[in-house]
């Protein structure tokens, strides 16, 4: 059993939680600490409760919080050489764990497999947990969908999955030419037809849990983002989740 919740999603943040048994692990966290203490508690969880930080990259919305947060309770963070390297200084007196893009590791009960994704960061990953025979996707930040993102996140059993933004909408943005480039580009942000494309090619017969982050408060909306992931899937809309920017979404249970 896996069990996962977000803190929020989005520009202006984002933090998740995965656990199985005992274990709570943190992925990113883009929130200040009194911030993150306060999402935290609304999800039931204390501090003292996060066994360890995995961190994606070394974007601020992602990695923010993440040094002071662990610091202070002595967490400790995995994380790549390339994210490491960019955020040295802002590391000191944390315990940093670097890991291998392609080399599964475990921590208490649950297994973790990163994995590289296309972004304009040093060396971003992503990741799938696992517990027993059920896997649960993170896959955000990705500018593109590459073969390997397939074969890693085909018949998982839970997927984050980003939907940053729709096309026409980022288009039609009075974001700058350069801002629009780098979003929608190879190395940008999912956008909802890349999302649901990634659902047609992979094995979805597992799949008990489905959903939509990331998403651009200004060049998407959820139910352009939940209608696509739907089509993909031939289901209803209100199987999918989405995670917001304010309140992330509550806990779900990959059975």
């Amino acid at each position: 059993m896996i069990r996962f919740a977000s803190l929020g999603s989005g520009s202006a943040g984002n933090a998740l939680l995965v656990e199985s048994g005992a274990t709570c692990l943190m992925v990113d966290c883009g929130f200040g600490q009194r911030e993150t203490i306060r999402r935290l508690a609304r999800l039931g969880r204390l501090p003292e409760q996060i066994n360890g930080i995995l961190v994606t990259h070394e974007h601020g919305d992602h990695v923010g919080g993440v040094f002071p947060f662990a610091r202070r309770n002595k967490i400790p963070v995995w994380l790549s050489y390339g994210t490491f390297a960019a955020c040295e200084t802002a590391a000191a007196g944390v315990d940093v764990r670097i890991i291998d893009g392609h080399a599964a590791f475990g921590v208490g009960a649950l297994e973790i497999q990163p994995y590289p994704v296309p972004h304009d960061a040093r060396e971003p990953l992503q990741f799938v947990f696992a517990s027993g025979k059920r896997r649960l996707g993170l896959l955000t930040d990705a500018g593109e969908i590459t073969r390997h993102i397939r074969d890693m996140l085909s018949g998982i059993d839970g997927l984050v999955l980003e939907c940053n933004h729709d096309a026409d909408m980022l288009a039609a943005s009075d974001y700058p030419p350069s801002l629009r480039r780098r979003i929608g580009g190879r190395f940008g942000h999912l956008e909802n037809s890349a999302a649901a494309d990634l659902l047609r090619d992979i094995d979805v017969s597992r799949l008990q849990h489905l959903v939509a982050a990331h998403l651009s408060e200004r060049n998407n909306h959820p139910a352009l983002a939940v209608s696509a992931l739907a089509t993909a899937l031939g289901c209803a809309a209100e199987r999918i989740g989405v995670a917001c920017q304010e309140a992330g979404f509550d806990w779900r249970q990959v059975d």
